[in-house]
């Protein structure tokens, strides 16, 4: 049997939502100072943590989240076998996600921070994305797009793997 060890990627809800209202709110910002939108446009682009804003972004993320742990699978270290509403619950009360992957002993360690960043940012577009298919179409192809890029690095980001070194020369008596 081939040995693994685990790798563990830890997801803080409250930074990923932080970064999605930023981004929207930087987004807004910008478009209304150049002339692109209305100030009522941009102030509607500008995701806070009012209520219904607060509740379309965690739903995006649950979303999103859940379809991450599919589409990164086949190294995940998961013994789950029924569903249930963990992860909601954890995205509404703001808990620390956490994303457990079997790998190799040869998987390169030293990519591990990109494969979170990877994900951060991949649920971070993601979560844009839905926020601006509702409050302006024109700017979630962007999103879309950064996310495909993120996912296929956080992809790579897996696939890493140190190169084996060679055992040193024995000695030989002379």
């Amino acid at each position: 049997m081939e040995k693994k060890q685990i790798i563990t990627v830890h997801q803080d809800v409250k930074n990923i939502l932080y970064d999605a209202r930023n981004k929207a709110y930087i987004t807004g910002n910008s478009r209304m100072a150049s002339g692109a939108i209305n100030y009522e446009a941009g102030s509607k682009m500008q995701a806070s943590e009012d209520t219904e804003e607060d509740d379309q972004l965690k739903r995006s993320l649950t979303t999103y989240f859940t379809g991450l742990k599919s589409k990164l699978g086949e190294y995940l270290d998961e013994e789950t076998t029924t569903t249930n509403n963990l992860i909601a619950e954890l995205i509404d009360s703001e808990g620390v996600l956490t994303l457990a992957f079997r790998l190799p002993t040869n998987y390169n360690n030293a990519s591990a921070d990109a494969l979170g960043a990877g994900i951060h940012a991949y649920l971070v577009d993601m979560i844009l994305a839905d926020w601006f298919t509702i409050t302006n179409p024109n700017e979630v192809k962007g999103y879309i797009d950064h996310a495909k890029v993120q996912i296929d690095d956080v992809k790579a980001a897996l696939y890493k793997r140190s190169r084996p070194t060679r055992p040193p020369k024995p000695k030989f008596p002379e």
